[in-house]
């Protein structure tokens, strides 16, 4: 006991200095791959976002108090100078509403001089009275206090220039605005009763995938991802085909329109039904039978069984579903677009006001307004996915449906009606495309295919979607698998890293409306020096890459947790580069992942239309954008032709990764037989 005491009392010895890991050359190399990655996003996206930001605070109003003019008999002899308030207070010509403007407003004086005649023998001065007025003669600017003097042909040519406030007078505007405000409500009410919609009936379509024995399930699992393959404009066309004024089915609707928050639901409840399937699926198949035997054991009912054990095992499913749903559905741009009517909502507000008004300012506070519910809804999905638990344990027993008759043909019957309403307005636009003349002249012809005639940039918008579509495909699984290897593989740099993470899950939360008209804002700066790239393929590559990243990251994160670092720890006490274990080891290991990435980025390049929408020029049209020029143009059957010549090289797409994955994998993975 003496010698356990004498030994507590010991001295303890003196503190030294911390221990530090020393990073090796390749953690070196890994940190200056996520710097150069995490700088590509900073540009790409936070910095953009951040312009958009302050000017969404950033608004313009003449200043008539700013400005002096002097009229003159043209023989020298001069009034007194006025400054142009003065004028106006007497004549009341310009009213406070008129003095808000936009970035790009222009202002004329003249109406504050109704004796004025551009064949006067007048002249007139004018000029600023501080060193920031600033005005135009013809498209000469001029800034500061030094008299310039017109004659009066010229000076009808003299414009005012907005000054720049900060403040929040666009937010007042935006609220003050009845029309607007409302869009706020009503893309709320399509996106809450969407999500509902979507996420019961692909509840109701992956139990029937995973908890029977019907018949025909591979085909119905083909079937429910097709609605991927098209832009989202494409069921707003087939739903006009269908139930519009000239619809071959629109009795069904019993005088129902159509054209409004009706279309907007079902066209969003088709191209988001994947969305939800695939999430809802992979939560119902991973079940426990033991739960399920417990349950007939207790004898409890099939329906309390249903409720206590189906839903609360695949609560965490339903409830990202769910966010995934409200999100695409909030920010969808293209079918609103479409078919929305007159029911404005919150993404089409902002075309309208950036490419119908040009009115920059209040588009970047309707953008704040659509980020907001968007953020919200990514922040919760991510919170609860943190709570979610493991639902399956070592010694778990996978969930085997037995076979029961009524119940399969009641899931057949049920898959059976949800295929047909998707294949159903896929073949409704491909009728409408090889149509002469819906619904009167129903004979067949490729006449809509031919896109030279129409308004919408021809068969070189086809063309640019497939070259945009290639390129996103390689270099963005490049620049993901890259970053996402660099955050997962370098040790130490938890500063670093955390802040990757938030920058790589940052564009999930970012519309691509939202994320479009920040990089107006950004690149669309002559100061930039990287404005050059405006209206270039370039900057649609990387719009496209930056806005699709997340989950190309999360699906390279998955396939590099699923090695073991032992790999890295073998490869450093044979002292091998890291490169090396990279292209002989992780790339290989990882190839199914890569694949995947690439034609998920592939894909949605060519069905993406509210990124890219403000960013093309006339030499870079898309697919996509064409069929929403032609639908406005009123060429809806070309618009049908385009959409499902984006569905065929998707599907080609699809085939050809197929078939090259299973060749390469067949190289490649041999060893997950063994």
């Amino acid at each position: 006991m003496s010698a356990v005491s004498d030994y507590s009392a010991a001295p303890l010895m003196p503190a030294g200095k911390a221990i530090r890991q020393k990073v090796s050359s390749d953690d070196w190399i890994k940190r200056g791959m996520m710097l150069i990655i995490g700088a590509y996003l900073l540009i790409t996206l936070a910095a953009p976002l951040y312009v958009m930001l302050s000017k969404s605070f950033a608004s313009y109003q003449f200043q008539l108090e700013n400005y002096e003019v002097q009229v003159g008999d043209g023989k020298g002899n001069w009034a007194p100078a006025q400054s142009l308030s003065q004028l106006n207070a007497g004549l009341k010509t310009i009213s406070e509403d008129e003095l808000a403007t936009s970035n790009s407003g222009r202002l004329s004086p003249v109406a504050l001089f109704p004796e004025f005649s551009f064949r006067g023998p007048e002249h007139y001065r004018i000029r600023g009275l501080t060193d920031n007025s600033r005005f135009l003669i013809g498209s000469a600017p001029y800034q500061g206090q030094e008299w310039q003097e017109v004659d009066s042909n010229n000076f009808r040519r003299v414009m005012l220039m907005p000054h720049q406030t900060t403040g929040l007078d666009n937010y007042r505007t935006y609220f003050s605005s009845p029309a607007l405000f409302q869009s706020i409500r009503n893309s709320l009410v399509i996106a809450l009763v969407s999500m509902v919609l979507t996420v019961s009936l692909a509840f109701g379509f992956a139990y029937a995938l995973n908890r029977s024995k019907m018949r025909f399930k591979g085909f119905f699992k083909l079937v429910a991802v097709m609605p991927i393959l098209v832009p989202s404009l494409l069921p707003g066309i087939a739903l006009i085909y269908l139930f519009g004024n000239q619809g071959i089915l629109k009795e069904l609707l019993f005088g129902l329109p159509i054209y409004g928050p009706l279309g907007i639901v079902l066209g969003s409840v088709f191209f988001t039904f994947p969305h939800a399937l695939m999430i809802i699926s992979t939560a119902l198949a991973v079940s426990d039978a033991r739960h399920y035997e417990a349950a007939d054991s207790l004898r409890a009912s099939k329906w309390r069984t249903f409720w206590t054990v189906t839903v609360p095992g695949a609560r965490y499913g339903l409830i990202s579903a769910a966010f995934v749903v409200f999100n695409l559905v909030i920010t969808d741009f293209g079918l609103p677009k479409v078919i929305g009517g007159q029911y404005n909502v919150l993404a089409v507000d902002i075309y309208k006001q950036v490419i119908g008004q040009q009115n920059f300012e209040i588009g970047a506070v309707v953008s704040v307004m659509l980020l907001f519910p968007a953020v919200i809804a990514f922040a919760v999905d991510r919170v609860i996915q943190r709570k979610q638990v493991a639902l399956l344990s070592a010694r778990a027993v996978p969930f085997a449906p037995k076979k029961k008759p009524l119940f399969d043909n009641l899931c057949l019957l049920y898959c059976a009606l949800i295929a047909v309403f998707i294949t159903g307005l896929l073949l409704v636009c491909q009728l409408a495309a090889i149509v002469k003349f819906w619904p009167y002249d129903l004979s067949f012809s490729l006449r809509n295919f031919e896109f030279g005639r129409m308004d919408g940039g021809g068969w070189s918008s086809y063309y640019n979607s497939i070259q945009l579509a290639f390129l996103t495909a390689i270099i963005g699984t490049v620049v993901v698998f890259v970053g996402a290897y660099a955050v997962e593989k370098t040790e130490g740099f938890a500063k670093g890293r955390a802040l990757f993470q938030f920058l790589a899950m940052l564009p999930m939360a970012v519309p691509g409306m939202v994320l479009g008209l920040a990089y107006i804002f950004f690149f669309n700066n002559p100061a930039n020096p990287l404005s050059t790239i405006y209206g270039t393929m370039i900057i649609l590559v990387i719009c496209t890459v930056t806005h699709f990243y997340t989950v190309s990251h999360l699906t390279a994160l998955t396939a590099l947790k699923q090695m073991d670092p032992e790999f890295e720890s073998v490869s450093a006490s044979l002292k091998q580069p890291f490169y090396k274990l990279f292209a002989r080891v992780t790339v290989p290991v990882c190839l199914p992942a890569i694949l995947d990435i690439s034609i998920y980025l592939f894909v949605n390049a060519m069905t993406t239309v509210s990124a890219v929408v403000f960013l093309y020029s006339a030499h870079t049209t898309l697919a996509s954008v064409a069929v929403l020029n032609m639908d406005d143009a009123g060429d809806v059957a070309p618009a049908a032709a385009m959409g499902m010549m984006i569905f065929y090289t998707n599907v080609a797409a699809r085939l050809v990764h197929y078939g090259l994955s299973q060749m390469l994998l067949r190289k490649t993975q041999k060893w997950r037989g063994t």
